[in-house]
């Protein structure tokens, strides 16, 4: 498994490579975002660790070229703590957004989490998480074993929070996938079917929980909080 980290802090990269390294990844570093790109093409890493503030572009411009030809996992450790900020790395494609300083172990647990997404993700039409069980080819939703019964709009809003379960999904984001070219007039749509759908949900204790991350979107996450989602 290798992790590429780009960051131009010398000590951050060598705190990350003890911590990387002491759980069996194999690590290369780049202290610029075009190197980091350079790095990216060239080795084809299994995850990336990005700072934003680099010395010859931002993080977000690297972040944004590398999604015009690659979908590998991206972190991003960074001081800007703006809602903004963290708002815009999403729609850029961030996988997971973490302040510095950091706790090593949570950095680490999200790291793993976004990994398993990532491989999980190219696996099956099922997504289960928690007892919701979607499966995308038929459409059918159960929670429990049981039918729930869902409208088009519950059914599309539950279907993007539970592809991307564990990570937060923007406003914007889940406007455009459900409502489409009309998205700017639904943003009070969205938060009545977010409740709508939360109501159901909230019948099975066993269920996954809606989590409202305020000003940037929301999140779908299993009861315990750490489970990533199944796919079967």
């Amino acid at each position: 498994m290798l992790a590429l980290i780009i960051d131009d802090e010398i000590q951050i990269r060598r705190l990350l490579r003890l911590a990387l390294e002491s759980r069996g990844y194999e690590v290369r570093e780049a202290e610029a975002g075009q190197l980091g790109l350079q790095e990216t093409a060239f080795h084809r890493p299994d995850v990336i660790l990005l700072d934003l503030g680099l010395p010859d572009m931002d993080g977000t411009q690297v972040l944004e070229r590398l999604r015009e030809w690659s979908e590998v996992p991206v972190l991003i450790l960074s001081v800007r703590d703006q809602e903004q900020v963290k708002v815009r790395a999403f729609e850029l494609g961030a996988d997971d957004y973490v302040t510095k300083p950091f706790s090593t172990a949570e950095l680490l647990a999200r790291l793993q989490a976004i990994q398993r997404r990532s491989t999980s993700a190219q696996e099956s039409p099922v997504l289960d998480c928690g007892s919701l069980r979607i499966d995308l080819s038929s459409h059918q939703v159960t929670l429990s074993g049981h039918e729930l019964k869902l409208t088009p709009t519950e059914y599309a809003l539950a279907s993007q929070l539970a592809t991307h379960a564990g990570r937060i999904v923007t406003q914007k984001q889940l406007l455009k996938a459900v409502w489409g070219p009309s998205a700017d007039t639904h943003a009070h749509s969205l938060r009545v079917y977010v409740n709508l759908l939360r109501k159901k949900l909230q019948a099975d204790p066993a269920a996954p929980r809606i989590q409202n991350e305020p000003g940037i979107g929301y999140r779908m996450s299993a009861v315990d909080g750490g489970s990533a989602p199944l796919h079967s």
